[in-house]
């Protein structure tokens, strides 16, 4: 009896296309097992389900060979283990086709050797691809991963807050906005124009006191914790 195993480890993986070719070798849905988790994670029920499903003389029926696991040992291991059951492993999308239900053949286990090396190390090219774009990425300042998203409801309130004269740390409170997310996400402020009687007025300024740096606006504090 063929039994059908299908695995996706990302969302963009399409499931569909495995149980498909798996239904069009006659296997029956209810005995077609499926995992929607990474390889990597020894949590994989929809397998050890089919393993315990199978019995001597039965076929684990697979897409691609590198759909029962992530590296050349494990899957090796399997192929091994089922083999010592009576159970073989067939895949159907490979361009080497193996079929280990003749564990004698030394051309079919050249064929399962030579598939999941070729997996694992298009998995290694992956990560290495990955590890590259994010290091470019980063080097040329732009961000990794999924965009912040932000209530632009509370982003509106943030800046009248801001705009009313709110220090950085009054607008996180009242909004729950972090820092880094305020000053992302907030337009600078315009600069406003001085005119000469605001230079005039700041130099008559009766509120001036003298510190260790030298003479400074007591509203200096102010003007430093306001955003932008």
């Amino acid at each position: 009896m063929d039994i059908g195993f299908a695995r996706v480890s990302t969302t963009k993986q399409d499931l569909d296309r495995q149980i498909d070719a798996l239904r069009q070798e006659g296997i029956a849905v209810k005995r077609i097992y499926v995992d929607k988790k990474s390889g990597a994670t020894t949590n994989r029920p929809g397998l050890h389900a089919a393993l315990d499903q199978a019995r001597e003389g039965d076929v684990i029926v697979v897409h691609t060979l590198d759909r029962l696991g992530r590296t050349v040992r494990d899957t090796l291991n399997l192929i091994h283990d089922l083999a010592d059951r009576g159970v073989g492993v067939r895949n159907l999308a490979d361009p080497i086709k193996v079929d280990s239900s003749n564990p004698e053949d030394p051309m079919s286990q050249l064929a399962v050797v030579m598939l999941a090396l070729f997996g694992q190390m298009e998995r290694t090219y992956a990560i290495e691809r990955a590890a590259h774009a994010r290091a470019v990425a980063t080097a040329k300042g732009r961000r990794i991963g999924r965009p912040t998203v932000v209530d632009p409801i509370k982003l509106a309130y943030a800046e009248h807050l801001r705009n009313e004269g709110h220090t950085i740390a009054q607008i996180v409170e009242k909004t729950g906005i972090t820092r880094t997310t305020l000053y992302r996400h907030l337009p600078p402020r315009p600069p406003q124009a001085l005119t000469a009687e605001d230079q005039h007025g700041s130099l008559r300024n009766p509120n001036r006191v003298t510190g260790r740096g030298g003479p400074k606006s007591a509203s200096g504090t102010l003007r430093r914790n306001l955003l932008y």
